[in-house]
């Protein structure tokens, strides 16, 4: 079938149905939804079977949907109509959620439904419930749809408009802990929960901690610990009210932050060993990774190179293995050029102590979604697992043509060979794990859920500590390591990308800047880049 997307961005759902139906056969386009006039000329060049819109902001015009079936996918079970569908269900502490696939009509989120899918809700954010469970059932609901489902009209339909700040808010000596977590659970990344002067994200409950309500009363790394009535909170970053501001680690944005008792340990990096494996796992918020977030995980690796174990297991997040460079941090330094080279440099000595460690077998366990540098530094493990739904985004060209380094120019033509190494950078399109499999790019690729992949790499990786075949891997591993080495030092790999990287940051061109910029604050896409809009192409 000829398919359009129809789509306020690429989002991660969005992604991910491009990938599926691209690998189930289908001639597959996109369009951001700009306004009417662009969407209507969208769909006479694409002259689609049907078109389907996994994230609006708004309604399709009707003269798309009068002559064309349009099919919507919305976060909530048959019935549910509104624009804040997954903030209320957890807000209101709803068990069991779902997703809909419904056909456009001149009544939003009201016409004949094609599929559904529901699922248990769990505690957790609207985005890591978004990644996944939602992510999950529309993709199915979405291919039961595409199978010939027989549409029907819901029996009743219950309208739930936008959340407002008041609803959200919350008051510090009346609500307790579980209270504030859903409201701030409910606004997760946007539009995050006005509060003062400021708006709070990435909240986690704070155990042990307890202190006057609403009060800051400790903070660990970039996090700070609010009290509530019956507890605590950790608040993990702040958004300044106000134009242009950008959400950063708490303790950077808060006046008095440094002040406040410090808390020993960090959340987002951390290690567990058994079965002669060593479990690292950094968990980073949206899986950017910082210049102290990239030393101090390269410290870990270190250390846990030095365990008495045989395998070094790296787990990521559960949302996301790594984005790589974390853009909003460059964004807020004095200078963003300097912070870029300074961040960069910080992955390229993690990457480079993962490839360069020859005492145990190193595997990277994705059970989330990695794009760019986070990509390659899966690829610098020597075993690469991932979880059957993840997307990987092997590329920097989106970024302003920004080149990369994370040693890239040898990891990945090493799994894949130059020319298919080539045609992956270049192509600037997002991967699921059958290509990624077919490429090598990933070695294996199983489970559905988080838990279920998480148990299965933890077997998988027990099972090669105790083969005892190791040693004789481990040593055919040091050998490989010390030809490619004088073959072409690692340090020339990364000297090569590192002039590359120097024009992106410093030179004339300023594409990567404007596109950090655009991407950081969120500005709306003017246009659909021609490789997503194939129906525009030449």
């Amino acid at each position: 079938m000829r398919i359009l997307l129809l789509a306020h961005s690429f989002n991660s759902l969005t992604q991910r149905l491009w990938v599926e139906l691209t690998e189930a056969g289908h001639q597959v386009s996109l369009e951001f939804d700009v306004n009417d006039a662009v969407t209507i000329q969208a769909v006479a060049l694409a002259r689609p079977d049907i078109i389907i819109a996994p994230f609006l902001k708004r309604a399709i015009p009707e003269a798309v949907w009068r002559h064309h079936t349009c099919l919507v996918v919305h976060p909530g079970p048959v019935g549910d109509r509104g624009p804040a569908a997954l903030d209320w269900a957890i807000l209101t502490g709803a068990t069991e959620w779902g997703v809909t696939v419904l056909q456009a009509e001149a009544e939003m989120d009201a016409g004949p439904v094609w599929a559904s899918r529901s699922f248990p809700m769990r505690a957790a954010t609207k985005s890591s419930l978004y990644r996944n469970e939602v992510t999950e059932a529309a993709v199915a609901a979405v291919f039961e749809a595409l199978d010939g489902a027989a549409p029907r009209r819901p029996d009743t339909t219950t309208w739930r408009p936008s959340m407002p700040q008041a609803t959200r808010a919350i008051d510090w000596a009346a609500d307790d802990s579980a209270t504030v977590l859903r409201k701030l659970f409910a606004s997760d990344g946007t539009p995050g929960v006005r509060d003062g002067a400021f708006f709070l994200h990435d909240a986690a409950p704070a155990e042990g901690l307890e202190g006057p309500p609403g009060a800051w009363i400790a903070r660990q790394g970039g996090r700070l610990a609010r009290a509530t009535r019956d507890g605590a909170v950790w608040i993990g970053h702040l958004r300044a009210a106000g134009a242009g501001s950008l959400k950063l680690p708490a303790a950077s944005v808060l006046p008095g932050a440094a002040d406040l008792p410090e808390r020993p340990g960090r959340h987002d990096i951390s290690y567990d060993e058994r079965d002669g494996v060593g479990y690292l796992h950094f968990p980073f918020h949206n899986g950017a990774m910082s210049t102290d977030q990239c030393l101090a995980l390269r410290d870990a690796f270190v250390a846990a190179a030095a365990r008495p174990t045989r395998v070094i297991c790296l787990m990521g997040g559960p949302d996301f293995w790594s984005n790589g460079i974390h853009l909003a941090t460059i964004e807020a330094a004095d200078s963003p050029a300097e912070e870029s080279w300074r961040t960069i440099e910080a992955m390229n000595e993690l990457c480079r102590a993962i490839i360069a460690c020859t005492s145990h077998l190193t595997i990277a366990a994705m059970a989330g979604n990695a794009g760019a540098g986070g990509v390659f530094m899966a690829l610098a493990a020597d075993v690469v697992m991932a979880r059957a739904g993840v997307v990987l985004n092997p590329h920097y060209k989106g970024m302003g043509n920004l080149y990369g380094s994370e040693y890239w120019t040898y990891v990945l033509p090493r799994r894949c060979g130059p020319e298919r190494a080539e045609a992956v950078v270049q192509a600037r399109l997002p991967m699921g794990t059958a290509e990624a499999l077919r490429l090598g790019l990933v070695d294996e690729a199983f489970g559905t859920s988080v838990g279920d992949f998480r148990a299965a790499a933890a077997a998988r990786a027990a099972a090669l500590a105790a083969d005892p075949a190791l040693p004789d891997r481990l040593e055919a591993k040091r050998q490989a390591r010390r030809a490619d080495e004088a073959a072409k030092p690692l340090e020339a790999y990364r000297a090569e990308e590192m002039a590359r990287m120097r024009l992106n940051f410093f030179g004339f061109d300023p594409s990567y800047h404007v596109a950090r910029y655009n991407f950081i604050r969120k500005v709306p896409k003017s246009r659909t880049p021609l490789y997503l809009a194939r129906h525009r192409g030449a």
